[in-house]
């Protein structure tokens, strides 16, 4: 009993001088949350990336002309260095001209849809019968051949809608984010068993694969007019995807729109009913491959410390969004947020030790492209893990991408020894609703790239509000989803971990680093989301 005091005594000790020794400049802090919460410029920001730029897919002439206006925002507040860096080929930008779709019998309705992502337009407007096709195996398809030139077609296929029992708006409970505090790190690389019926599933869906594919040949083939799908959602919210490959090579594609669930639903109960439906479209897409390089926007504020002036913190979120929307929770409010933590900074005359870097990322949403280009050209390459030496020179990489709600706390990713640091920064800011440090990994996001390399990346805890339900990769995710207090609360305690990373004497603990080729996972792990 004595020496399990003893120990406990002299552990709690240790606590108790690092989280002295971590305690954040007061004053400082002070200045920081007076700037971001009563001075902020972050819905500014946001309606600039979103009413003002539009949707942002990657490669895109709206994610270019945002590219452009965050270069000049971030030069105006005296940034340096403001540029574009190219991190490794793409392939096609593309972007909606034209969209009309509307049902003219049995009576004149106007449909709620989008054009996928990448593919082409119809040829001029279209008038046409709704087909239904009816397909389990490619073998079905023969029946079709040669009836469906110039037609509007779709799948005999559509889940029926239920009404939801749980909100769409929600924030983390209390004893949810208990939970995720108490969450221990697992040994790594660690799985369960696969669960059984994993195969056949995995049958299942290969032969829907299979016939899919067939399908898509032959409606090309056929030289369908316009193909309707019916898109995941409820209650006029639809979530958007891609059509087609944006390789520069990539092979043709029929025009395509994907259909908010009610309009796909009452087509398709009528032809079941052997009635006439009717549509009238007129859809018009464009592609640019001038330029198939992918592009991050990159800015900083220089260090002044003659001994850590060369040493990096580093911020981010990913810029380019998807169409059907303006991008606004994904992820314009990440991205505005960072961007306002800098403008934070400047505004307070901070003149840091390391340098301070912002990244504005492009084509996250294709495979976290920007950031793992930018990684492999700057730190190294997570497949064999050499590393450059400069990935010895960055302290800390910060995330925000899980949309408009405020931070509760800071998913470690297993990085436990950053665990007491943070808890002592987020101190200031417990009367905010941040408070919770979690061992936790989560997915889908940019800091996943730094993390990889052993660089201690994170992303942190922010509450769901309708990101999952409403807004995430759907025609709902406009401005109007912002919510104001909750990003300026963000972008002030992101400015402060950045300050705080800043002046550290040292740098943020890194865990051991990953082995190569492949590097098994630490910690238990949250959803992921991008």
């Amino acid at each position: 009993m004595i020496k399990r005091f003893t120990t406990t005594a002299f552990a709690l000790g240790i606590c108790m001088y690092a989280f002295a020794q971590e305690a954040p400049d007061a004053a400082v802090i002070s200045k920081i949350r007076k700037e971001g919460l009563e001075n902020s410029k972050v819905m500014d920001i946001s309606f600039n990336l979103t009413d003002v730029n539009g949707p942002r897919l990657s490669n895109s002439p709206g994610l270019k002309r945002a590219q452009e206006w965050a270069m000049k925002q971030l030069t105006d507040w005296g940034l340096k260095n403001a540029h574009l860096e190219a991190w490794g080929t793409f392939g096609k930008g593309w972007q909606i001209d034209k969209y009309y779709a509307a049902t003219t019998l049995p009576y004149y309705h106007a449909i709620i849809a989008s054009p996928k992502a990448w593919t082409p337009g119809t040829n001029g407007p279209i008038k046409s019968d709704v087909v239904l096709i009816k397909a389990d195996s490619v073998a079905d398809l023969a029946k079709y051949k040669g009836k469906l030139a110039g037609k509007i077609v779709m799948m005999d296929a559509g889940a029926p809608l239920t009404s939801g029992i749980r909100p769409d708006f929600s924030r983390y409970a209390d004893t949810t984010l208990a939970k995720m505090a108490e969450a221990k790190p697992m040994a790594g690389g660690q799985r369960g068993p696969r669960p059984g019926g994993a195969n056949n599933m995995m049958a299942q869906m290969m032969k829907m694969r299979e016939v899919r594919a067939a399908m898509s040949a032959m409606l090309v083939e056929e030289k369908v007019g316009l193909i309707l799908t019916y898109a995941r959602g409820g209650q006029g919210t639809f979530f958007t995807s891609n059509g087609a490959s944006y390789a520069l090579d990539a092979k043709p594609v029929s025009p395509e729109l994907e259909v908010a669930a009610e309009d796909y639903l009452h087509i398709l109960r009528l032809l079941r009913a052997g009635k006439t439906v009717e549509i009238e479209a007129d859809i018009k897409t464009s592609f640019y491959n001038q330029d198939p390089q992918g592009y991050n926007v990159i800015a900083e504020i220089p260090g002044t410390d003659k001994k850590l002036k060369d040493e990096l913190v580093m911020i981010g979120g990913h810029f380019d969004s998807w169409h059907a929307g303006t991008g606004a929770t994904d992820n314009a409010a990440g991205s505005a947020v960072m961007m306002e933590a800098m403008r934070i900074l400047k505004s307070i005359e901070f003149k840091p030790k390391r340098t301070i870097r912002i990244a504005l990322w492009s084509s996250e949403e294709q495979g976290l492209f920007g950031s793992r280009g930018y990684v492999a050209k700057h730190f190294g390459d997570p497949k064999t893990m050499v590393l450059t030496p400069d990935q010895k020179k960055i302290s800390a990489y910060y995330n925000l991408d899980n949309g408009t709600g405020k931070i509760r706390g800071v998913y470690l990713q297993g990085n436990e020894a950053a665990g007491p640091i943070f808890k002592s920064w987020l101190t200031p800011f417990a009367d905010l609703g941040a408070t919770t440090i979690t061992v936790s990994n989560t997915g889908g996001t940019d800091h996943q790239a730094f993390d990889a390399v052993g660089i201690p990346g994170f992303q942190f805890i922010q509450d769901p509000m309708d990101y999952n339900t409403r807004t995430h990769h759907s025609n709902m995710d406009t401005y109007d989803r912002l919510v104001e207090d909750d990003l300026k609360q963000a972008a002030t305690i992101i400015a402060s971990f950045v300050y705080n990373t800043s002046q550290r004497d040292a740098q943020i603990p890194r865990k051991e680093l990953p082995a190569a080729p492949a590097a098994a996972t630490t910690g238990t792990t949250a959803p992921a989301r991008n």
